[in-house]
């Protein structure tokens, strides 16, 4: 069975690939249909689902995942967040969301001024294609924790919804 991930982002396709290792695994670039950078937990969740379900009507027979990292606001700070959606061939939606750390004021600022996490990181870092590496997790985790090990935790919470599904419904 082909999975193909809503994304060209090599953090993005390398958590599902090392998932779903006997599964056939593709990137795609498609629309989230909701801003570049997400601010607010159900904006990021409907990009996640927006990409899933383009991605699983794309070609017959195939699954879609799409994981989609964005900013919460809590107690008046902002929190990184990120959210996954899988869609079957039968096009049951399954949903989950995975690791929050709160962002430093200075990159919050940044935020409030439209600008994008990723470009935010690079140039906070001062490295190049953050986005595509260790995200801003893993800087702000002393990288502890990248961004492939935070969103394969989001797939393998998709991936045990759609087993016991199976399995059981």
């Amino acid at each position: 069975m082909k999975i193909i991930v809503g994304s060209n982002n090599y953090a993005k396709i390398d958590a599902v690939r090392s998932n779903f290792s006997d599964f056939e695994v593709m990137g795609m670039e498609v629309a989230s249909k909701v801003s570049s950078q997400p601010f607010s937990d159900e904006e990021t969740l409907e990009g996640a689902i927006n990409r899933a379900r383009e991605c699983a009507s794309s070609e017959k027979g195939s699954m879609g995942i799409g994981l989609e990292g964005g900013v919460m606001e809590l107690e008046n700070d902002l929190y990184l967040c990120n959210w996954g959606a899988l869609v079957d061939k039968q096009e049951n939606v399954f949903t989950a969301s995975g690791a929050r750390i709160p962002l430093p004021d200075e990159v919050a600022k940044d935020l409030s001024k439209g600008k994008e996490l990723g470009d935010i990181m690079d140039e906070y870092a001062q490295r190049s294609e953050i986005r595509q590496k260790e995200g801003a997790i893993g800087i702000f985790t002393n990288e502890l924790v990248n961004r492939k090990e935070m969103f394969e935790h989001v797939v393998r919470l998709l991936k045990g919804q759609y087993e016991f599904y199976y399995k059981n419904g």
